[in-house]
């Protein structure tokens, strides 16, 4: 049992039996003064107030640590997200510089590696600082386009030369979170890769507000599909993953009051429907 646990089972111990001593403190009271509304108000008051002074010396004890190693560590993330920014804007500026002066083709491509590799290290970064702020205070939403977005996502996903994306969808706004919106996406089309074959195309369609992602690959059948949302729920435990993409993507869609519906078969595929009608702007 952790310290936090003891200390929070004996301050309860100490709260209950304070309390207890308090009523019976009043019941005695008004046993031997008599039950007047003025006797009751006095011994109820006092009661009342000495309650209000253990409350305050156990949150004291109990939660200001808490509070200030919230506060501490909130600090600490801060730093270190800005120490990390460094380094990155250092390889970006640099890589700028060598672009324009590098004239032989292998040690461009060897650049084009090292700014690939920048840009997904600076995605990270974004995320990670996405992460910290959703837990200090709640994302605010903003106004994007859909289209673009889900082209720069599938840009960055078609470099790992697997699967061909078909993007079928006319230009739309939303407004959510955007940051949590991209990680949802790139959860659901790296699951339809993942679980296709590499000459697999994956469709992207929107249609009446419906976005629709569908993959040919191993598809799910009935147990594992009422198994999906679960933490660390893998159907296939030879892939790589941890299990928790689609709990991810389910939590986020409960927050922005998406519709997600999932239908698949086995052996034949699977199709993501997202109700987006709450969140377009059009």
């Amino acid at each position: 049992m952790g310290v936090m646990k003891k200390k929070t089972l004996l301050a309860a111990l100490g709260y209950f039996t304070s309390v207890a001593m308090l009523l019976s403190f009043l019941y005695w009271f008004l046993e031997n003064e008599g039950f007047t509304e003025s006797n009751f108000l006095m011994a109820g008051f006092m009661v009342l107030l000495l309650a209000a002074g253990w409350g305050y010396v156990i949150s004291t004890h109990l939660l200001a640590p808490k509070v200030q190693l919230d506060e501490s560590l909130s600090q600490l993330s801060s730093e270190i997200l800005h120490e990390l920014n460094i380094p990155l804007s250092t390889i970006r500026a640099n890589s700028s510089m060598l672009k324009k002066r590098l004239q032989d083709e292998k040690n461009l491509q060897r650049l084009a590696r090292i700014e690939s590799s920048s840009l997904r290290l600076e995605r990270l970064y974004k995320e990670l600082v996405y992460s910290i702020k959703k837990e200090i205070h709640p994302v605010e939403k903003e106004l994007f386009s859909l289209e673009k977005l889900l082209h720069e996502r599938i840009e960055v996903l078609e470099a790992f030369g697997r699967n061909r994306f078909n993007l079928k969808m006319e230009e739309c706004l939303l407004k959510a979170d955007k940051i949590g919106f991209e990680k949802m996406i790139d959860n659901l089309l790296m699951n339809a890769m993942k679980y296709s074959p590499k000459n697999s195309p994956v469709t992207i369609s929107l249609q009446n507000d419906l976005l629709t992602i569908t993959d040919r690959g191993i598809g799910m059948d009935e147990t594992q599909l009422l198994r999906v949302y679960e933490r660390y729920y893998q159907g296939d435990s030879k892939k790589e993953g941890e299990g928790i993409g689609l709990a991810l993507v389910k939590a986020y869609c409960d927050e922005e009051n998406i519709d997600i519906q999932i239908q698949s078969q086995k052996n034949s595929g699977t199709t993501i429907l997202l109700d987006l009608k709450k969140s377009i702007k059009n």
